[in-house]
């Protein structure tokens, strides 16, 4: 039986980000002792549709920017975070994101902590972070910096500056980069493609999909090896719903993104990146 306390707050936090109802975020938040992701999980294996955990809920508010190095070789995507949509929307602040992520280009930056102590002007990044903080009054960072080196990257900035999308492709191809990396901002895969996903990935999601099962009424009386089968049926569909190269190509549902990809001069993307907002 859980020991913490589960707040209306908690409770209101886990529905917003779920969309389960109030009774069964309180029985997840009680039955997982408070763990939030822990309570996302315990909500999927009851069989509720909500969202997998993902690495780019971070930063409220703020702005991303996706930029690459002239030649295209090189792309980063840097997150720079405030507390409200008031300030991430000014113009100033928009300019500042740009001006870190000039910094980032225009020095190579391979890390957030390298980013931080880089020059901008005349002064550090973290100088210029402390400097706008001073002055909006606002808590604000550089929450999150990406970097891809391939043959061609192509970056790709979604709604106001809320998403940031790099993709590295093994050739030039403008017109593949930007579809790519559109798909991969509206449909956020976790990874190219089956072979790329994470172990932990798939551990997680085979052990959400037998929970599903064995709460399953219809699954009543199957055998271990029979639900391990179904199982593995139900990581075919999340490997093509989840993985880049498998999915719905959103242009034409009628390819995959595999199917575009060899279409226009058999491209193949060597990694991504994506950072959100929100």
């Amino acid at each position: 039986m859980s020991t913490v306390t589960i707040s209306a707050q908690d409770i209101n936090k886990l529905r917003q980000a779920t969309g389960a109802g109030m009774m069964d975020c309180r029985k997840a938040l009680t039955e997982t002792n408070g763990d939030f992701e822990a309570a996302i999980d315990w909500l999927r294996k009851q069989g509720q549709k909500v969202a997998a955990k993902r690495s780019d809920r971070e930063a409220k508010e703020g702005v991303v920017i996706a930029k690459t190095t002239s030649d295209n070789k090189t792309g980063i995507v840097v997150c720079v975070s405030c507390e409200t949509d008031f300030v991430s929307k000014n113009a100033d602040f928009v300019a500042f994101g740009q001006t870190i992520a000039d910094a980032a280009i225009n020095n190579n930056v391979k890390t957030l902590e390298e980013l931080l102590s880089t020059k901008a002007g005349n002064a550090t990044v973290a100088e210029l972070v402390n400097d706008k903080l001073a002055s909006i009054g606002e808590k604000i960072g550089v929450t999150k910096f990406e970097r891809i080196d391939a043959p061609y990257v192509a970056s790709y900035i979604h709604g106001a500056y809320r998403i940031g999308v790099l993709v590295g492709l093994d050739k030039a191809n403008a017109e593949a980069g930007k579809d790519v990396a559109m798909q991969i901002a509206a449909l956020n895969p976790v990874a190219v493609d089956a072979d790329s996903v994470p172990a932990d990935v798939i551990a997680r999601e085979k052990d959400i999909a037998l929970e599903q099962l064995k709460n399953d009424p219809k699954m009543a009386g199957k055998t271990t090896e029979m639900l391990e089968k179904i199982a593995a049926g139900k990581m075919n569909a999340f490997f093509k719903e989840q993985t880049l190269t498998a999915q719905a190509f959103v242009k034409d549902g009628g390819k995959t993104v595999a199917d575009y990809l060899k279409s226009v001069g058999d491209v193949k993307v060597i990694a991504f990146k994506r950072v959100a907002l929100g």
